[in-house]
């Protein structure tokens, strides 16, 4: 099992990339975010720092990408999606610019650094914007080929990842990525299905796994692509399981389970629960603290899913 933070194994992959594709440049903010902070002396006439001043950083990745170039910028989660919304919306979005966005330190598991700096509304915020995509790796291996998979897309692009490391899920000789598609971890029957984005898909795989030992034959899907999703696996779960739970480490307002519930609402209205942070900020802590005492626990998902199949029968 991989212990390493999807932070690192996709900034680490980017920079292997580099070393035989020469057609990205990136651009940093001077912070420690996901080993990039590196690709300059590597490739110093590739990247390009601009300190602690992320609209800079954000206006002139978008000048630089209207020149011609693929760029990657790369910085904690909340400043992206807050600090810099104006520029993301107005100076890429806008304008349809090659640039990825890397936004890392995302949700309660960024812990110890605190409640200013977990971002939990960048999802809601990034989805927002036309012509934005919005993609997060459920672990290393996901995120090693979600580096791969980035290098060679076109347009605006936000790559959520998370602070500490995580136990790989995936076999890396097997797992391939696909845009806006959405894909079954495990399917243990047709009582009701988890639709998880991010790394808290290892807690509804477990989950899965103590509800199937109590009779209930629970679904598992991975919706690494947020925006565009994928409605057509959505729709196939409300239809042929009943039920629907949506699991992520963003607030329930704006993220996965808005842009789920909204496809659901509208096409196949079935019991739906929507696991995530409510309308509280994120806190200093142990993660795993953090999760319990937001009801983000394996022990609260298994509780949570009982009460919706039951809701359904």
């Amino acid at each position: 099992m991989g212990t390493i933070a999807t932070r690192m194994a996709f900034g680490q992959e980017l920079i292997e990339i580099a070393k035989t594709n020469p057609d990205f440049v990136v651009c940093n903010a001077d912070t420690k975010t996901c080993g990039l902070e590196k690709f300059g002396k590597l490739f110093p006439e590739r990247e390009f720092s601009f300190g602690i001043a992320e609209q800079n950083l954000v206006g002139a990745s978008a000048g630089l990408a209207a020149c011609g170039n693929k760029v990657f910028l790369a910085t904690f989660a909340v400043f992206a999606s807050m600090r810099a919304c104006e520029q993301v919306r107005t100076f890429v979005c806008y304008p349809n610019l090659n640039v990825t966005i890397i936004g890392t330190h995302a949700g309660l598991q960024v812990g110890g650094d605190g409640a200013t700096h977990a971002a939990i509304e960048d999802v809601a915020i990034m989805r927002s914007f036309p012509n934005m995509t919005v993609v997060q790796p459920a672990d290393a291996v996901a995120a090693r080929a979600l580096a791969h998979a980035a290098v060679d897309f076109t347009g605006p692009l936000y790559v959520r990842l998370h602070r500490n490391p995580v136990a790989d899920l995936y076999n890396p000789d097997t797992y391939r990525f696909e845009w806006g598609k959405a894909s079954t971890v495990v399917d243990y029957g047709t009582d009701m299905t988890m639709i998880v984005s991010g790394i808290l898909l290892k807690k509804a795989v477990d989950a899965a796994a103590a509800l199937k030992e109590q009779g209930i034959r629970v679904r598992v899907l991975d919706m690494a692509t947020i925006k565009p999703l994928d409605r057509e696996a959505v729709l196939k779960a409300a239809a042929e399981t009943g039920a629907i739970m949506t699991i992520e480490d963003h607030t329930v307002f704006g993220g996965l389970g808005s842009a789920v519930s909204e496809v659901v609402v509208q096409s196949c209205p079935v019991p739906m629960e929507i696991v995530g942070i409510q309308d509280r900020f994120g806190e200093s802590g142990d993660p795993e603290l953090l999760y319990r005492d937001h009801g983000m626990d394996t022990e609260t998902i298994i509780a949570r899913a009982k009460a919706l199949t039951e809701k359904k029968n």
